[in-house]
């Protein structure tokens, strides 16, 4: 009898270990958000949107460098995480760019990103007018190990209008938000069914039952959950028979002057990870963004919205 006890905690010793690794070596949070990784993804940086492939083998996150939005990766390889290092997405000649909100495929081999054209501005752009450029979708595939120069996606889903907050399904499908004209008006979330081939339906309206025009942000890999932002806070909603439910707040402490955004999942769905920016009241738009963070919380703060 003894044994067995020394045996179950050795083996629940080494399951927590290995979770622990899972997530860049950080102790899993509990019901009250906390920074993930701080002083290495989190730093005096402005950092946002941590996302990990399905099985948690690399994350990527965005980091603001030198005006230029950035997406860094690390990869878990023999038990220990990589050193942080950026993705090149655009030729050398482009000094300063947008690369962010990465969403990766269920192999693990496609990564789709809001991206901004860099034949639309010039090098000594400054980050507040980089950001007012409509940005579309763009993709960049891992071939050999190495992640390539991105291109836009389908002309379907990258337009002239503004596309952004690329999130991929289980069956390579993707949801995003657009401008772009239609009997509704104004911003709206789409979903553009992935034909193969790198090739998708046209996009179509999701109807998410808002009130206060809140709009998918992420969904869940098989469609059964979204979450929505709007108002500055966090919703989420639930497909139900194919109609989405009407979103309810997520009950999370929100500050002044933070702007809550970029909602995402763990890729087993217990932990919800968000990012938030500190603006100077004076000055508006990414101009005034002093500081940028990513937070952590176990995800039964989400789904308990459902019960009440």
């Amino acid at each position: 009898m003894r044994y067995i006890y020394i045996l179950f905690l050795l083996i629940t010793f080494i399951s927590c270990k290995n979770n622990t690794i899972l997530y860049f070596d950080q102790e899993p949070p509990s019901t009250i958000p906390k920074l993930f990784a701080p002083s290495i993804v989190n730093t005096d940086n402005i950092e946002l949107n941590i996302v990990f492939n399905t099985n948690n083998t690399e994350m990527f996150f965005s980091r603001i460098v030198d005006n230029s939005f950035v997406i860094h990766h690390s990869e878990l390889t023999n038990g220990k995480w990589s050193d942080i290092k950026p993705i090149k997405m655009y030729d050398d000649n482009v000094l300063v760019s947008v690369a962010c909100d990465p969403t990766i495929t269920k192999d693990g081999k496609t990564m789709y990103f809001l991206g901004v054209d860099p034949k639309l501005y010039k090098n000594d752009v400054t980050r507040e007018e980089l950001y007012t450029i409509p940005p579309d979708i763009y993709k960049s595939k891992k071939v050999n190990g190495k992640w390539e120069l991105a291109s836009k996606v389908d002309f379907l889903v990258s337009t002239e209008y503004l596309e952004t907050y690329p999130v991929v399904t289980a069956d390579g499908s993707l949801y995003f938000r657009s401008n772009r004209p239609s009997d509704k008006g104004g911003m709206n979330t789409y979903r553009a069914q992935y034909l193969g081939n790198e090739k998708f339906k046209p996009p179509v309206i999701i109807n998410t039952k808002t009130e206060k025009k809140e709009l998918i942000t992420y969904v869940s890999p098989d469609e059964r959950y979204a979450i929505t932002n709007g108002q500055g806070k966090f919703q989420i909603t639930f497909n139900d028979n194919g109609e989405w439910t009407k979103p309810k707040e997520t009950p999370l402490k929100y500050e002044s002057n933070w702007r809550y955004y970029c909602p995402y999942m763990s890729s087993d769905g217990k932990y919800f990870i968000y990012s938030r920016k500190y603006n100077n009241p004076e000055k508006k738009g990414w101009a005034g963004v002093e500081k940028g963070e990513v937070y952590w919380v176990n995800a039964d703060v989400l789904f308990n919205a459902k019960k009440e």
